[in-house]
C-alpha cells in the first residue's frame, strides 16, 4: 500500500497513483469554532491538528523567512482592543484584525519610488542574514512530518505577493508600466535572495518533498494586469525560481487565487507541477482545466468552497462526486480540497461529510 507520501510524489510526476490525495486549507477561526461543534480539542481547548485529524496527505513544515528589507521590524502604529496597525521592515503600514483571520487592510507605504528602493531597502537585502530563517524549526518539523509518512512542503510568497505589500497596489501598478526597469531590479534581488535562503533550508534543514509559491495574480474573471505584462516582468523570474528548486528534485505548486485561465500556457512553461486553488467564484473551471492540461499540471483544490458553506448534504455529495470523478475521466492527477481556504461559513459536519464522499470516489 502507497503511503501518502508516495502517492502525491506519484500525483506531483504524473505517475501512476491508487488513489487522488486530499489536503485543504482551514482558517484558524474555521478550527476554533469547529471545537464547539464537536471537532477535538488538545487540554488547552485548543483544536487538534486539522492534517492528523482529517487525515490530509500533504502538509507544510516551514520554510518561510523574514523577507522584508529591514528584517524583524514590526512597529505598532495604532491598535485596538480589535485591530493594529502595524508598520513591517518594507516600509508597509497594515491593518491587522487580532481575533479573526483574513488579509490586512493596506494603510500606507513608503516605498514609492525606486530612489526610495535603492535608497532605504534594496542594499538591506544584499547580504546574508541567516536570523532571517529558522532553520532548527524546519528541520524540526520535516522530520516529525516526514516520520508520519505525509508529503511535506516548504511555502513561501514571492515577487507579486511581495511588491503588493511592500509598495502597495498603486506604485505597484504604476510602475509595471511606467518604469519596468525598476520592477525587473527588484525583482531580481529577490529572486536572488530566495535563492539564498531556499539553499540554507534545502542544505541545513532537509529536503522536503515540494515546495508552494503563494501569488494572487488575479481576481473575479480577470487578472491584476495583462497576461503581456506578466510573461514579460514576472513569469522570467518564476521559471527561474522553478529551475532552481527544480535542480534540488523537487516539484513546484503554484498557488494562486482569483482567475487562473489567462496565465495557463504561461505556468506549463514556466515548468510548475501543479496549480492551486482554482477558484470556482472567480470564474475558473478545474474540470475544464485537466481537459487541456491533464499531461501538464496535477491540479490541486478547486471544489467551490460555496458548496461546503451551503450546508446541502445533496449538493456536497452532487459536487464532490462530480469534481472527483470528472478528474479521473479525465485522467488528471488530482489532490482534493476545496478552491479557497475553509472559512467559519463552513460547518465541522458538512466538511467531514464532503471529506467521506471523496474517500468514496478517491480510488483510481
Amino acid at each position: 500500500m502507497q503511503t501518502a507520501r508516495e502517492t502525491v510524489d506519484n500525483l506531483m510526476y504524473r505517475a501512476p497513483a491508487r488513489r487522488i490525495a486530499v489536503r485543504d486549507n482551514i482558517w484558524s477561526d474555521t478550527l476554533r469554532k469547529w471545537v464547539t461543534q464537536g471537532m477535538d480539542a488538545d487540554e488547552q481547548g485548543d483544536p487538534v491538528d486539522a492534517t492528523d485529524h482529517f487525515g490530509f496527505d500533504m502538509v507544510g513544515v516551514g520554510g518561510w523567512f523574514d523577507w522584508h528589507a529591514k528584517r524583524g521590524v514590526s512597529d505598532v502604529l495604532e491598535e485596538t482592543d480589535e485591530w493594529k496597525v502595524v508598520r513591517n521592515g518594507s516600509g508597509a503600514a497594515l491593518k491587522w484584525w487580532k481575533d479573526k483571520s483574513g488579509t490586512p487592510e493596506h494603510i500606507d507605504f513608503l516605498m514609492t519610488s525606486r530612489d526610495v528602493w535603492d535608497r532605504d531597502y534594496r542594499p538591506h537585502l544584499l547580504e546574508v542574514d541567516r536570523e532571517r530563517v529558522d532553520i532548527a524549526k524546519a528541520r524540526t518539523q520535516l522530520e516529525r512530518r516526514r516520520a508520519q509518512g505525509l508529503w511535506t512542503s516548504y511555502g513561501h510568497q514571492f515577487i507579486w505577493e511581495n511588491m503588493r505589500g511592500s509598495m502597495g497596489d498603486t506604485t505597484m501598478y504604476m510602475s509595471l508600466l511606467t518604469d519596468p526597469d525598476w520592477i525587473h531590479d527588484y525583482n531580481r534581488v529577490y529572486t536572488d535572495m530566495y535563492k539564498t535562503y531556499w539553499r540554507l533550508l534545502f542544505e541545513e534543514a532537509g529536503l522536503p518533498d515540494g515546495v508552494w509559491l503563494f501569488e494572487d495574480l488575479g481576481y473575479k474573471h480577470r487578472l491584476f494586469c495583462s497576461p503581456k505584462t506578466l510573461a514579460e516582468l514576472i513569469f522570467p523570474y518564476y521559471a527561474e525560481m522553478v529551475e532552481f528548486i527544480h535542480s534540488y528534485g523537487l516539484p513546484v505548486v503554484l498557488h494562486t487565487c482569483g482567475y487562473t485561465e489567462p496565465v495557463l500556457d504561461m505556468t506549463v512553461e514556466a515548468g510548475f507541477d501543479a496549480l492551486n486553488p482554482m477558484e470556482v467564484k472567480a470564474g475558473n473551471d478545474a474540470l475544464a482545466f485537466a481537459e487541456r492540461y491533464a499531461d501538464k499540471l496535477t491540479f490541486v483544490g478547486g471544489l467551490d468552497a460555496r458548496v461546503l458553506e451551503s450546508g446541502d448534504r445533496d449538493l456536497i455529495r452532487r459536487e464532490v462526486t462530480a469534481l472527483v470523478e470528472g478528474m479521473k475521466q479525465r485522467g488528471a492527477s488530482y489532490v482534493y480540497g476545496s478552491d479557497h481556504s475553509v472559512s467559519t461559513n463552513v460547518d465541522y459536519e458538512d466538511f467531514k461529510y464532503a471529506i467521506e464522499v471523496y474517500r468514496e470516489h478517491m480510488m483510481y
